[in-house]
């Protein structure tokens, strides 16, 4: 089973995504996060997509978008550095990405099933990797991070975001 990462395998600033990965199997995690969120939003309507909990936050259905793109991002540098690829990987403006996606024009099931896509490909690889590759790491953002700390960042990410959609925009 893949332990979590010990402190000197990521930056501070990721301690926030990796303390929300509870103990036990991130492979089971990464599984039902997305079937779980399915389940409790597949069936929003297009207002209930659209809504914002304050003025200049995202709407509901662009912080979903925003999972899957952060978690596009993370999983190429889980690949790179996993690989043994050393060279420095460059940061990503997630507003920016926010500004430019179509997120606002797409169904709430449709940004669903983007996420479990996006998750899928993320578990193959997640597979596919031993003892060693996990170990390794690898410099994304100006850090140091290896590729262990980037799947529980995945993860952790994933959950930050699922519990402020429940806690945020539908107080539950």
């Amino acid at each position: 089973m893949l332990t979590k990462p010990q402190a000197g395998e990521y930056a501070e600033h990721f301690t926030v995504y990796i303390d929300k990965v509870p103990e036990g199997d991130l492979l089971e995690l990464l599984q039902t996060q997305p079937a779980f969120a399915k389940e409790e939003w597949g069936s929003l309507t297009e207002e209930q997509g659209n809504y914002r909990y304050a003025e200049g936050k995202w709407s509901l259905k662009e912080v979903l978008g925003h999972i899957s793109d952060t978690e596009r991002v993370m999983s190429y540098r889980l690949l790179r550095i996993s690989r043994g690829d050393t060279t420095p990987l460059p940061g990503f403006d997630e507003e920016l990405f926010v500004r430019h996606s179509t997120f606002a024009r797409q169904p709430v099931c449709a940004l669903l099933h983007d996420f479990s896509v996006v998750r899928e490909s993320t578990l193959s690889l997640i597979r596919q990797l031993d003892d060693e590759a996990w170990l390794r790491q690898g410099n994304a953002s100006g850090v140091t991070i290896s590729a262990r700390a980037l799947a529980y960042v995945i993860a952790g990410h994933a959950q930050h975001h699922l519990s402020m959609i429940r806690e945020r925009y539908l107080q539950k």
